[in-house]
């Protein structure tokens, strides 16, 4: 039997949301406009963005929340979005991961993070997963502080556990964490690359990794320079497709394969409400794509119009259309 559907792990988090009138200067006070809560984190991300295309594909949540409200309200969201939680643990030795996220009008997003049980996620919550399903995603290393730690065998725990996944037939994804001067991105990603499929991150975090600068002079993505971190990254183990993504566009590329530069369609400042979650949300477009075995080309266009959706609200979730209303846009805005 073909097998079908996503599995997708690692930090789960409540984000509250708050748009402010403009970054004060340290000690003093903004005002803020309007507040909302909405799950966050890699996984319920990607899972509820694609629950909301309406596609039927089996959805399946991995994770770890605290014995609070902030878990509650993960619980009950994955309940109204028909995703399968059964492996969603809880725990009272650590409250729900929660991010206060400060959205000013250009639409820049500033997060305090609390880790809370996401520490705490580790490889015995990943035991006899359901062998049916075709994508396992986790994200985000750099933030998952067990699976983050050492591992005589594999480099680090996160390297194990993919090369599990991928052992029992899994086809594996990974996203990071975008964290400005981080010494840890080669230490951490590079022991997991041989173990993925999938890798699709960030301008941002493909510069950390990479010591590359990601945009020239005038703030411009430099497009040679994002096409040679690519390179490093596939040679260092990446299997089937590497996305690296900033607003103007994306560069994709397969191994043995010349990449390709697919432009985004971009929206004015005015018409951001807010980047939580966009690139979460890319990534979610992208892996309906390979799931349904979409050309390179067409599995970024589709993950570009889910970005684009959710730039359009204040939330990562809020935004998500349906396939048809995706594709329609697609289809209407191909030469733009």
């Amino acid at each position: 039997m073909e097998r079908r559907g996503i599995i997708a792990a690692g930090n789960m988090l409540v984000d509250h949301v708050h748009q402010i009138v403009q970054w004060p200067e340290r000690g003093w006070l903004a005002e803020i406009t309007h507040s909302e809560r909405a799950t966050g984190g890699a996984p319920l991300n990607v899972l509820l963005t694609i629950a909301k295309m309406h596609v039927g594909i089996p959805l399946q949540a991995v994770g770890l929340v605290g014995d609070d409200h902030d878990g509650d309200y993960i619980l009950a969201m994955l309940d109204q979005y028909h995703v399968n939680r059964q492996r969603v643990q809880r725990t009272t030795f650590a409250p729900t991961s929660m991010s206060q996220v400060m959205t000013d009008p250009s639409g820049q997003r500033t997060f305090f993070h609390l880790p809370g049980a996401n520490r705490l996620l580790d490889l015995p919550a990943f035991d006899r997963l359901d062998s049916n399903m075709k994508i396992f995603h986790l994200g985000y290393l750099l933030l998952l502080d067990s699976l983050d730690m050492p591992d005589e065998e594999y480099g680090t725990r996160s390297a194990r556990l993919l090369a599990q996944m991928r052992e029992l037939g899994y086809q594996t994804s990974l996203d990071l964490v975008s964290r400005k001067g981080d010494p840890r991105y080669q230490p951490l990603v590079l022991p997991a690359l041989r173990h993925l499929d999938y890798l699709v991150i960030n301008e941002l975090e493909a510069g950390e990794f990479s010591g590359l600068p990601m945009r020239d002079s005038s703030d411009a993505p430099d497009i040679a320079h994002i096409a040679d971190a690519a390179s490093l990254l596939l040679s260092a183990g990446v299997n089937a497709r590497l996305v690296i993504h900033c607003p103007e566009g994306a560069w994709g590329q397969e191994p043995g394969k010349q990449g390709v530069w697919i432009p985004s369609w971009r929206l004015s400042s005015q018409e951001i409400i807010g980047s939580v979650g966009a690139g979460d949300a890319f990534c979610a477009g992208f892996l309906y794509g390979c799931h349904q075995s979409l050309s390179l080309e067409e599995s970024i266009q589709m993950a570009h119009a889910c970005a684009r959706a959710s730039l359009l609200a204040a939330n990562a979730i809020d935004g998500a259309k349906t396939l048809p209303e995706l594709q329609q846009f697609i289809d209407e805005n191909r030469e733009i």
